[in-house]
């Protein structure tokens, strides 16, 4: 399938003439989820999740539905009726001609004084994972692992461990608007060196096959 990089946690698959857009959130492009068949949204941090994105790509495909957990879908689903659908850890689902698996039930912990939120990850294909904002191991093997590699909630020896455990073939950062250009090589020259799979970055609207 065709991977492309939008910006932050956002990501667009294409495989077959159909998209499947993953977290169009406030940091991603105001277009991010145009052109989507099916959108998947992790949680409802406002990274993650924006009601205009949203909106957006169902009004220019009025086919386009999206899946989300339901501390979000409770949020949308007046607002979309009839194109939201509910999941959780555990469910599998057919989105867009992409097989779909659920992984995870909550955020990383950003501080003990701030409650979790939940959070879902989503195994698409059996081959290509998004987190969220989780480190969550899916019970099956990885290829692709699209890697939150700078977050509020994280440090870098969280990462590389994090690909370690997982063990992709490669991983590709997501979650990255809060790292700056000068930041950049110490986490690539690190997670490269440490994490044990192939260290990829793209820079937003960059695609490539998975």
């Amino acid at each position: 399938m065709k991977f492309t990089k939008k910006s932050h946690s956002c990501v667009r698959l294409e495989k077959d003439g159909r998209t499947l857009v993953i977290d169009p959130g406030i940091f991603s492009e105001e277009d991010a989820a145009v052109g989507a068949d099916a959108i998947l949204i992790t949680h409802e941090h406002a990274d993650h999740f924006s009601e205009e994105r949203l909106r957006a790509g169902l009004e220019a495909n009025p086919a386009a539905e999206i899946w989300t957990l339901k501390s979000v879908a409770d949020q949308i689903s007046a607002a979309f009726p009839g194109r939201v659908h509910t999941v959780g850890h555990g469910d599998t689902f057919t989105a867009a001609g992409f097989d779909v698996q659920a992984h995870g039930e909550l955020h990383a912990v950003i501080h003990p004084d701030i409650p979790r939120i939940t959070n879902v990850g989503y195994l698409v294909d059996g081959r290509v994972f998004h987190p969220g904002d989780a480190l969550t191991v899916p019970d099956h093997q990885v290829e692709t692992l699209l890697l939150p590699v700078m977050a509020p909630w994280s440090k870098i020896s969280e990462v590389i461990d994090y690909v370690r455990e997982v063990k992709p073939q490669r991983a590709y950062d997501i979650h990255d608007s809060l790292l700056t250009d000068l930041a950049r090589p110490i986490y690539d020259n690190q997670i490269g060196a440490l994490g044990g799979s192939e260290h990829l970055r793209l820079t937003p609207g960059a695609s490539a096959e998975v």
